[in-house]
Order: structure tokens, then sequence, then C-alpha cells
């Protein structure tokens, strides 16, 4: 009986290894239709040990975010075009001062290679300073009328 040349994942190691194979063959020069076969099924051997054994659905989506950013060595600046948004934005995103949309969600999900609710999680923003609306009018102490007029002007 012959032996199978890959089996479904069993342990660490054996994930190390398969990691390592597909690698070699994604990075290879010239790719036949039988090296196209081996990494399509390395691909699906990775990624069910990844779905069953995955912890990134417990991190925080900006510690995650970082993470990411850490292991491939991406500044901010480097996601501004990956996400479409300005660097002010993607400042604010990495400073909690503002949440993930999710069309930012599913950009972050599809440049990273991860499941988009691995960024789809509850986390919190820094406070935001408390500040007064661009059209703020002082309201004077006096009377209701003379408050609610000028409001409405």
């Amino acid at each position: 009986m012959e032996t199978l040349k890959y089996t479904v994942i069993k342990d660490a190691q054996q994930y190390e290894a398969y990691c390592t194979q597909l690698e070699q063959l994604v990075i290879a020069p010239q790719l036949t239709a039988a090296a196209l076969d081996e990494i399509d099924l390395l691909t699906l051997l990775v990624e069910t040990w990844d779905q069953t054994h995955a912890t990134l659905s417990e991190a925080d989506p900006i510690e995650l975010l970082r993470s990411l950013m850490a292991g491939r060595q991406l500044l901010a600046k480097d996601l501004v075009a990956a996400l479409g948004l300005s660097k002010g934005a993607v400042s604010d995103i990495l400073s909690r001062r503002r949440g993930l949309s999710k069309e930012v969600i599913r950009r972050l999900a599809s440049y990273f290679h991860v499941s988009q609710e691995a960024f789809n999680r509850p986390y919190e923003l820094a406070a935001p300073a408390a500040t007064l609306p661009r059209n703020a009018r002082l309201v004077h102490k006096g009377s209701a009328k003379g408050a609610l007029a000028r409001d409405t002007i």
C-alpha cells in the first residue's frame, strides 16, 4: 500500500513542516500543474489547522493589526494605499480614536490574508477629548425664548 505524501495535520511540528514546504513551492520559479495541485492541497491542510487552532479570534483587533504590521515590517504609511484611507485616518485607527468600518475590515482581511472575524471584534476606543461642534453657540442662561431663537437661526 502506498503512503500518502500529505495527511491531515495532527501537531504543531507537522504544521510547521507543511508551512515550510508550502513556502518553498510558492517561491519556486517554475510551477507545474502537479506543483499547483500540491500548493492547493497544502493550503487547504494549513487553513484547516489554522481555523481549528487559531487564537486570532481572541486577539484585540488593533493589537492584531499592529502584530501583523510588525511581522511584515510595515509602517502606518504603508497601510494608506492598501486601505484607501488618509494618513490621519490610519493614525486614528492605530491610536484607537476611530473604529474599524466594515469596508476597512474587509480590506484588512484581504490584505493580510486572514478571516474578517479576526478584525470584527469589539474593542475599546480611546476616550475622545470633549469638544464642541463647529457650529456650537453659547446659550445665554437668560430666557428660554432667547436661547430657542438663537438656536434656530
